[in-house]
């Protein structure tokens, strides 16, 4: 089947045999080039997975940071409210009041700022 030619009959031994050489050689070079952008794209994925592990333990550290700076507003505020519970015990109802007057003028205060900086157009 594939020792002869369809047209004489003959042998493809004469001029077959470059043939075959030259299709060998064009098919390896093919092989070459695909197996070179193979290479390529491996390498290309391998750098994006790098940096995505980079990404993932650098946000991972900041969310650590983040969880404790959240604990330690807690521990605060839990020491405040149970200083504040226990001036309230003590009768304290006069600086209850200057610091409800306190909280009040801060709002006011932060309320005004904000207004009067949005009319500024700034």
């Amino acid at each position: 089947m594939y020792g002869r030619n369809r047209a004489g009959g003959g042998d493809v031994e004469r001029g077959g045999g470059r043939f075959n050489d030259t299709n060998t050689n064009i098919l390896e070079q093919q092989n070459n080039e695909r197996i070179y952008e193979l290479s390529e794209q491996v390498s290309r994925l391998k750098g994006l997975t790098i940096d995505i592990g980079n990404e993932v333990r650098e946000q991972n550290s900041l969310l650590d940071q983040m969880g404790d700076g959240f604990m330690n507003t807690r521990d605060l505020l839990q020491g405040s409210l149970r200083r504040i519970g226990t001036m309230l015990e003590s009768g304290g109802s006069k600086h209850m009041c200057y610091m409800v007057g306190f909280v009040v003028f801060v709002v006011v205060f932060l309320y005004w700022v904000m207004t009067f900086k949005g009319q500024s157009g700034a």
